[in-house]
């Protein structure tokens, strides 16, 4: 069943005793009874007090799992991330074309400029991250997923190997790179699962690998976190 019709029809059942009260209201107050009303006017204001807390909780979940929270990873702990950190929660959950055979992952490029001193950082989100099923033994996927994890360092890499080659300290300059390397990586994420289909398409996902592979190696040097500027 359709996830937006799953919803309409959970507030059309919460809300059912509303209605009756509403219909009430209007059948008394025609007779000149207003008791009914100002019933149904307080029957609303509880019912609303009730669904907005439990709203913005499943809008809080749905984005970050806090009831199995797990901090967000940086790159030194690529190898031992496997499905079981992906901790993220879909309460209506989603599949790919019907295929269970689904996950995604949430990374970011995250930056901090004390001084003179730049670190820039990707990081892995595990209670943001989801699998439809955790118990999936599927290698490939897997794979597919830690390569997006990749991706976002390679472009933190890009940012702090431009960063590194700037003449001397320009904050307004290191933004302008950080926010183009964060554009790129998404337009190279978006391509990237557009090429292999989500892992489908096998030889695509191993030139994707192969050239990923290879631009981190040539931008080893700049794995650390950390610029520093001495003029």
């Amino acid at each position: 069943m359709n996830e937006y019709l799953v919803i309409t029809l959970i507030f059309l059942v919460y809300f059912s005793p509303v209605f009756y009260q509403l219909y009430l209201a209007i059948k008394e107050n025609k007779g000149g009874n207003t008791i009914p009303l100002k019933k149904f006017k307080k029957f609303l204001k509880y019912s609303v007090m009730v669904i907005i807390p439990v709203i913005i909780g499943f809008g809080i979940l749905s984005h970050t799992n806090y009831l199995n929270y797990e901090k967000p990873l940086t790159f030194d702990k690529y190898e031992q991330i496997t499905f079981e950190n992906f901790r993220g929660l879909e309460f209506f959950k989603k599949s790919l074309y019907g295929n269970e055979r689904f996950a995604y992952v949430i990374t970011s490029i995250e930056n901090e400029i004390d001084d003179k001193t730049i670190t820039i950082q990707s990081f892995f989100h595990p209670s943001r991250s989801f699998v439809y099923k955790k118990n999936t033994n599927s290698k490939e996927l897997l794979t597919h997923e830690k390569y997006h994890i990749k991706i976002t360092e390679l472009f933190a890499r890009k940012a702090k190997e431009k960063i590194s080659k700037l003449n001397k300290f320009d904050e307004k300059k290191i933004e302008v790179i950080i926010r183009q390397a964060e554009q790129d990586e998404r337009n190279f994420q978006k391509q990237y699962d557009y090429d292999t289909f989500h892992s489908y398409v096998l030889s695509e996902q191993k030139r994707y690998e192969k050239e990923v592979d290879s631009l981190l190696n040539l931008l080893t040097e700049y794995k650390e976190p950390k610029i520093e500027f001495n003029d």
